[in-house]
């Protein structure tokens, strides 16, 4: 959004440490790491003022200077490492030049990385559950699309392959958690819903149909076994262990309520087919949530989204041509460019054209010769364009 390369930084840190530490040879994610290690909270991650200058010699001042670090700390007499000034404000104190200074921390973060790695590490939870993969892959997809980073694009492919290999039947449905071979429980509603949303992810960043594919399978197994009558959906499938009372959980809380995903995966979807029973079924969804969300939104933010999506429409582009054609790259990347929530893209390849598939790819066909870009909204399209200027153009009309 921002394009700044601080955060850009900051995210490919973050992505990188999950792929180095949080991934399964087999290409699923852990779930989580103690806080505490040899008994004290944090030890594996804070520093000392003191442990910093021993480790760095010559280059202490400037990690000293670009962390903010103290003798006193931020953190029970440590340091956890931040950034409270940006790089150019550091660099004219010390005073060295910017490009300068990227390179040393580089080198600083190499040695502390090297010194961390003799540390007593905190211990490691392994499960894989689905919903929270389903988050992570969707998140690695997009990063790989907007990022151009190949390989978190293979990281998040092989994650989509761990999911349909080892936690899905043939019949669509989903187990709720991975462990060294072995799966157990039923998938809850959020499963589905996040691991719907990763799958579309994929297929928006590779236009490979098998992500789509998976997509709808999901979609259709919850709406035959999750649904309620009333509007919305239980946690539980119909045949899950029977329970006293059926759970629906409709607020969000540590992560997104799994009827506010699924009412926006469904929104999606419906983009792509014009299939009324997503459309239906993601608006009761979200008429069931409607006097909730009055009385105390901030309990809703993903709900709140879903409805962004209803409201404002989804604008639907459809891509004819192959992806590895330069005038194609320039469209997607002109897609990848902005941030763009309410925008379903497919990609009809010359040799698998997919119409059968997703409906939204029915009838549309090169202008020219050329790779070529329908933008629409509910299957309505403007003129097909070839250039990158008329499809700029046409997507901030439709946004």
């Amino acid at each position: 959004m921002t394009k700044e390369s601080f955060h850009r930084a900051i995210a490919e840190d973050i992505y990188d440490y999950i792929l180095r530490e949080m991934t399964d040879p087999e290409g699923g994610f852990y779930s989580a790491t103690d806080a505490d290690s040899e008994g004290v909270e944090g030890k594996f991650f804070v520093w000392s003022k003191a442990e910093l200058e021993e480790i760095l010699g010559d280059d202490a001042p400037i990690a000293i200077e670009y962390w903010g670090i103290t003798t006193r700390g931020n953190f029970e007499g440590h340091n956890i490492l931040h950034v409270p000034n940006d790089a150019e404000t550091v660099a004219e104190r010390l005073p060295i030049s910017f490009d300068e200074l990227q390179k040393r921390l580089a080198h600083i973060k190499d040695k502390l990385f090297a010194a961390r790695t003799q540390r007593v590490a905190p211990s490691l939870d392994d499960k894989i559950l689905a919903s929270w993969n389903g988050l992570m892959l969707a998140s690695l997809a997009e990063a790989a699309r907007v990022l151009k980073r190949e390989d978190y694009l293979i990281a998040a492919e092989r994650a989509g392959e761990f999911i349909l290999n080892h936690m899905t039947t043939d019949e669509g449905r989903l187990f709720r958690s991975y462990r060294q071979g072995r799966v157990r429980f039923n998938a809850y509603l959020e499963d589905y819903a996040n691991v719907i949303d990763a799958m579309l992810e994929l297929y928006q960043t590779t236009f490979d149909m098998r992500w789509y594919r998976a997509a709808v399978r999901f979609a259709d197994f919850v709406l035959e076994h999750f649904q309620a009558k009333d509007g919305g959906f239980f946690d539980t499938s119909d045949d899950h262990e029977k329970l006293i009372v059926r759970p629906r959980n409709l607020q969000d809380n540590a992560t997104p309520s799994g009827n506010a995903m699924m009412a926006k995966q469904l929104l999606r979807l419906a983009a792509y087919t014009g299939d009324s029973r997503y459309d239906d079924a993601a608006r009761g969804t979200l008429a069931k949530l409607t006097e909730a969300i009055r009385q105390y939104p901030q309990a809703f933010g993903e709900a709140l989204n879903a409805i962004d999506s209803l409201i404002s429409g989804i604008t639907e582009v459809a891509l004819v041509g192959n992806p590895t054609e330069p005038p194609m790259r320039a469209f997607l990347d002109i897609l990848s460019a902005s941030y763009r929530p309410n925008t379903v893209i497919a990609l009809a390849r010359d040799d698998t054209p997919g119409e059968a598939e997703i409906p939204l790819l029915s009838y549309r066909t090169r202008v020219d010769g050329l790779p070529t870009a329908y933008v629409c909204r509910q299957f309505t399209c403007k003129m097909p364009v070839t250039e990158v200027e008329a499809l700029q153009t046409q997507l901030n009309e439709s946004s």
